[in-house]
């Protein structure tokens, strides 16, 4: 498999970047960075993909108008997450405990809708292909998801504060 050094770095860069904005113009800049930078992840993320899973031309035409579908769905996802990481920059300086319930709440919400979007994808893709390609292609999109998170949490700061309880 490829590496995805890359791919992780643009998404570590977004993270930081995205505490780093606050004012309604550098937001702007960070929301057009976004764009760019998903993107590219999304380019390193396919050919990551293709070379892991090493489909015949058959298994091609059936998988990869299932991957973009799936990819569609994703990025809404990808969308909320977004939003929490803003959500969490722009209230870092002044925490309470109701927004850190709130940032925490929809974290565990986004987690559960992604396996279920997941869990979607891969009957859709085991009718077509077979159990082994669908759990390949899910092993491969979890161990992506993983790098990704991985890198995504090395850059974002704990929560801070002492709560009032």
């Amino acid at each position: 498999m490829r590496p995805v050094t890359n791919a992780l770095g643009k998404a570590a860069a977004l993270a930081v970047l995205g505490i780093v904005l606050s004012s309604s113009t550098a937001n702007a800049q960070y929301d057009k960075y976004v764009e760019l930078m998903r993107e590219d992840v999304k380019t390193e993320k396919v050919a990551i993909i293709t070379e892991a899973m090493d489909l015949s031309d058959e298994q091609s035409s059936a998988f990869w108008p299932i991957y973009r579908e799936y990819d569609v769905e994703l990025s809404k996802l990808v969308d909320r997450r977004i939003a929490i990481i803003k959500s969490f920059a722009s209230s870092y300086e002044t925490m309470t405990d109701d927004k850190a319930k709130e940032i925490a709440d929809d974290s565990f919400k986004l987690r559960e809708d992604r396996l279920k979007l997941q869990k979607k994808y891969y009957k859709r893709a085991e009718k077509e292909l077979g159990a082994i390609v669908a759990a390949r292609w899910m092993q491969t999109e979890r161990i992506i998801e993983e790098l990704l998170d991985l890198q995504l949490a090395a850059n974002l700061p704990l929560i801070q504060g002492g709560g009032s309880k």
